[in-house]
């Protein structure tokens, strides 16, 4: 990951929104090889197809321990590039359980000391059709609150449809809905559970979902990346 991104742009999207847009990440070349990857088996500790349990229409991998490259240093730089603006949003939500190190290691070492030591870095697959539902991606009571998606395919060209999808619910409100257009190697960061925002009586905890809207046509796979461990 460029270390040179505007990092206090992306935690004021974030702040803003609950989702930041960063500048291409991977280059077109590194895009297919990832993509690449989903049709052999040896990377993966297993697959998932959702339609099976209700999650939507479509399939993931989550990769096994050791992840291949580039994904250490995409997610250790991603960890470190947010870190600041986990530990200023658990302050803001009452400052429950313990601060968020500086690194990725060391946070990692404490979700597998609680028994949390499954990767889940994940390779998802959509074809005509597919669709991801609203969810949040928690594994275990150990939480990093931000997390990303790399898109893999080239939207107009690989596929149509299938947009990443946000939605906030704010007490005693509708739900309002973030919708994010990506190009190839493009990331969004994006809230996992919960992220503070300001109102008129103080700050107030806002719970967030994410999805991908129906594909039309083609194939689209992307990168996600979970800060956290499953257990």
């Amino acid at each position: 990951m460029d270390p040179t991104l505007d990092w206090p742009r992306i935690a004021d999207d974030l702040d803003a929104t609950g989702c930041a847009a960063t500048p291409p990440l991977l280059d077109a070349a590194g895009c297919a090889a990832l993509a690449a990857l989903y049709e052999d088996p040896a990377p993966f500790r297993s697959r998932v197809v959702m339609a099976r349990h209700g999650f939507g229409r479509g399939e993931y991998r989550y990769f096994a321990y050791p992840l291949p490259d580039p994904l250490p240093a995409l997610r250790a730089a991603l960890y470190a590039g947010l870190a600041p603006v986990a530990e200023r949003w658990r302050q803001a939500l009452g400052g429950a359980g313990e601060a968020f190190p500086a690194t990725l290691d060391a946070f990692l070492a404490r979700c597998h000391d609680a028994g949390q030591a499954k990767p889940t870095p994940l390779l998802l697959s959509y074809g005509p059709g597919d669709y991801n539902c609203l969810h949040q991606d928690l594994y275990g009571p150990h939480v990093f609150p931000l997390q990303a998606t790399i898109l893999l395919s080239a939207p107009g060209r690989d596929f149509e449809g299938g947009e990443f999808v946000l939605t906030e619910q704010r007490p005693r409100m509708q739900s309002r809905a973030e919708v994010v257009q990506l190009a190839q190697g493009q990331a969004v960061i994006f809230a996992v559970n919960h992220r503070p925002v300001q109102g008129t009586r103080g700050l107030y905890r806002v719970a967030m979902r994410h999805g991908v809207s129906r594909v039309r046509a083609g194939l689209r796979r992307t990168l996600g990346l979970i800060l956290h461990d499953a257990a």
